[in-house]
C-alpha cells in the first residue's frame, strides 16, 4: 500500500461531489470474499457473526427515522503490516471538527436502496470524494450491522473493504478534511496507544492515540469492537483516561 502523505493538503478543492457516480465501478458493486489475504479471515468471521448490540448500544430507531449513511473501513498492506485508512476532519467544521474518522457520509439517491447495495456505493463514493482513492481498486467483503449516532441522527452502515490495488490518496477538499492517513493495526492493538476518552458531558469510551491523532467516538468504538471480535485485542489499561475538550 502506498503510504499516505502527511503533508499533502491537496489543491483540488472541488465541490465534494465531483467524481464517482458516473464511473464504471458503480455498476459492479458487490460483496466478494474471494482472494482476501489470510490475515483478514478473523475480520471476515467477525463481520459474519457479530450482533448489533455487541457493537453498540445505540441502534437505529425502530420507527425507521434517521438519515441513512455509510462509512468505509478499508484495510490494506503497509510497510508495517496491515493498516486502516482514516481521515481527519477539518477544524473549521461545525460538528466533529478535527476528529479522525472513517471516510463516509450520507447516502445520495443515486447510491440506490439503503437496505441493499446503497451503502456499498455510498461508502466507495464518499471515500473517493474525500480521499481521492480509486474505488475500482477496493474489494468490498462485508458489512457490519447498522448503528446509530444520536447526536447527528445518522444511521450508519460500516462497510468493510480490502485495498486490493492501492492508489494515491490526498485531501480533496481542505474545507472538509485536514489530512488523510493510515494507521498500522499493530499500533491500534498496542496497549500503550489505548485509553478511555472522557467527555465533560459524561461520555466515556475507547480511544486510540496514533499518528499524532486522538481517535475517539463512533470511529474508535467500531475499531475497538472489530479488534475485540477479530481476536486482535491485547489487554490494555482501561483506567488510563484522556480528557476531551468540551467543544469536541
Amino acid at each position: 500500500m502506498t503510504r499516505m502523505s502527511r503533508t499533502d493538503g491537496g489543491t483540488d478543492t472541488g465541490n465534494g461531489h465531483h467524481a464517482g457516480r458516473n464511473h464504471e465501478w458503480a455498476d459492479h458493486v458487490v460483496l466478494d470474499k474471494a482472494g482476501l489475504p489470510t490475515w483478514l479471515d478473523p475480520v471476515v468471521r467477525a463481520a459474519e457473526t457479530v450482533e448489533p448490540l455487541q457493537l453498540s448500544r445505540f441502534l437505529p430507531p425502530e420507527n425507521g427515522s434517521g438519515r441513512q449513511s455509510a462509512v468505509l473501513i478499508l484495510f490494506g498492506d503497509g510497510p508495517d503490516g496491515p493498516e486502516l485508512l482514516l481521515m481527519e476532519r477539518a477544524g473549521s467544521l461545525r460538528s466533529h471538527a478535527g476528529q479522525p474518522s472513517f471516510p463516509g457520509g450520507a447516502l445520495d439517491p443515486e447510491d440506490g436502496d439503503p437496505q441493499t447495495d446503497g451503502p456499498l456505493r455510498a461508502a466507495l463514493r464518499e471515500a473517493e470524494e474525500e480521499t481521492g482513492l480509486d474505488p475500482a481498486g477496493v474489494q468490498l467483503f462485508g458489512v457490519l450491522p447498522k448503528l446509530y449516532i444520536p447526536v447527528s441522527g445518522f444511521v450508519v452502515t460500516p462497510v468493510l473493504g480490502w485495498w486490493r490495488r492501492p492508489t494515491p490518496v490526498r485531501v480533496v477538499d481542505p474545507n472538509e478534511t485536514a489530512r488523510v492517513f493510515t494507521v498500522p493495526v499493530a499500533d491500534l492493538t498496542d496497549p500503550a496507544n489505548r485509553a478511555t476518552a472522557v467527555h465533560p458531558r459524561g461520555y466515556a469510551g475507547p480511544a486510540f492515540l496514533v499518528e499524532s491523532a486522538l481517535v475517539w467516538g463512533f470511529t474508535a468504538g467500531v475499531i475497538d469492537r472489530l479488534l475485540h471480535y477479530s481476536g486482535w485485542e491485547r489487554p490494555w489499561d482501561r483506567e488510563k483516561q484522556v480528557p476531551l475538550d468540551w467543544r469536541s
